[in-house]
C-alpha cells in the first residue's frame, strides 16, 4: 500500500515549514533530505507492525495516521510527528502499529541514514530524546 518512493527532493522549501524540523537551518535541512526518502502512503498503509523489527521511521508531511498499541487506539499523529524511531533507538521490536488514517506523504530514513542524522545533527538527536522523552511521560514512565 506504500505508493512511490523516491530520493527526497526539494528539501529546504518542503521541510522548512515541518514543525519537527523548527530552528533547522537551510543547510540542516538540506542534509536531511540528503539522507531520507520520499514515500507516499495509501490510506490503510501499514507503516510500523507492532512486534517486528523496526528498519525504517517517518516524519510525516502530509495526512494522518492511527496509532495503536494491540486492538487499542491509542493516538492519531500528523504533519510534524516523527514514527518508528523508537524501535530504532532501542534496537528492539515495535511497540506499536501505525496505520494511514488518510494518504500520506513521509520522509523516510532507514536505519544508517536515521543513525547518520543523530550524530550528524545535534537539534535532530536532541528532537528524537525529546520525543521519545513526551511518550514516555504520556504512558505512564516518567
Amino acid at each position: 500500500m506504500f505508493g512511490s518512493r523516491k530520493k527526497a527532493v526539494d528539501g529546504v522549501a518542503k521541510l522548512k515549514g515541518v514543525s519537527f524540523f523548527d530552528g533547522f537551518t537551510d543547510e540542516e535541512l538540506q542534509r536531511v533530505a540528503e539522507l531520507a526518502d520520499d514515500v507516499e502512503a495509501e490510506a490503510g498503509a501499514v507503516l510500523v507492525d507492532q512486534g517486528r523489527v523496526g528498519l525504517e521511521c517517518y516524519v510525516i508531511l502530509e495526512g494522518s495516521a492511527g496509532v495503536y498499541y494491540g486492538d487499542e487506539h491509542i493516538a492519531t499523529v500528523g504533519p510534524g510527528s516523527m514514527v518508528g524511531e523508537m524501535a530504532l533507538v532501542e534496537h528492539r521490536p515495535r511497540n506499536a502499529t501505525v496505520v494511514a488514517e488518510t494518504p500520506m506523504k513521509l520522509l523516510a530514513f532507514d536505519t544508517k541514514h536515521f543513525k547518520q542524522l543523530l550524530e550528524e545533527m545535534p537539534k535532530a538527536h536532541d528532537r528524537v530524546m525529546e520525543t521519545l522523552a513526551a511518550r514516555l511521560r504520556a504512558r505512564g514512565g516518567n
